[in-house]
């Protein structure tokens, strides 16, 4: 059957009327209470604003983000395990004009691909990384990462995260800001309206250092998951601040331009 190029598919999905454009629907396919919707709107909403959207490219690794890729009209690459800063080291230097970016959970960040976000920070690759860090391997059955802190709850360890039995956390942000060739760091979290504001400020001058090449830039944006941590969905923005946002707290860790 020819169908005139003007006329939309009889089921396309549904642009959501919120935020940005580039938000394919209302719908998500993650658990009630997921932060990682919320981050993902605060990052379309910032490449749009910057005009970025026509040369953006986005590496997404394997985890609950990547089942988001199917809601945004981005051009994005799926890479295997860990491997998005690698994956997106490529197309930067294949394409330096483009705004390239990863969106990586804290599993797939910390634990699996820990290497290789720490070599493209040492080399000071001109890219920006975003890691949603909710402290469990959501996707894969509710486990504990190298990200979890002290003391929190995941589905296989209902006690929490003990130093004698499991080692301290990895501060991912505080290692990635002590390389040199680093231009900008900074963690924010999704738990209410000024935390979301603070990680879209947070997003754009990511974007903006990035896109002047002053170096490499990360931002760990704290994200809920209540079935990850056996919590109740309206439960989960007090949880997490109790836990990954009490430890780790808020904020910029390291400005080149403002420190220039």
């Amino acid at each position: 059957m020819n169908v005139a190029a003007t006329v939309p598919p009889p089921n396309s999905v549904k642009r959501s009327p919120f935020g940005t454009k580039l938000l394919l629907s209302e719908d998500h396919p993650l658990c009630p209470g997921c932060g990682h919707p919320v981050a993902l709107r605060v990052i379309l909403e910032v490449l749009e604003e910057l005009s970025l959207v026509g040369r953006s490219v986005g590496i997404f690794g394997h985890g609950c983000s990547a089942m988001m890729i199917g809601q945004m009209d981005v051009d994005l690459n799926l890479s295997l395990h860990g491997r998005a800063p690698a994956t997106a080291t490529g197309v930067k230097r294949m394409l330096p004009d483009r705004a390239v970016f990863t969106m990586q959970g804290d599993g797939d960040m910390v634990s699996e691909g820990l290497a290789e976000v720490l070599h493209t920070a040492a080399r000071s690759e001109k890219i920006t990384c975003f890691l949603l860090n909710n402290g469990v391997f959501g996707d894969t059955g509710g486990h504990m990462t190298a990200a979890s802190v002290i003391g929190q709850r995941t589905k296989t360890d209902l006690t929490g995260r003990k130093a004698e039995e499991h080692g301290y956390p990895i501060p991912i942000s505080k290692l990635v800001a002590s390389l040199d060739g680093v231009s900008y760091v900074a963690r924010a979290s999704v738990h209410n309206a000024a935390g979301i504001t603070q990680a879209k400020r947070f997003v754009r001058k990511a974007f903006e250092h990035q896109m002047q090449r002053t170096g490499f830039s990360l931002v760990e944006i704290l994200t809920m998951c209540p079935t990850g941590w056996v919590s109740k969905t309206a439960d989960g923005p007090a949880y997490m601040m109790e836990t990954l946002g009490q430890q780790m707290g808020l904020g910029e860790l390291k400005d080149s331009l403002a420190a220039g």
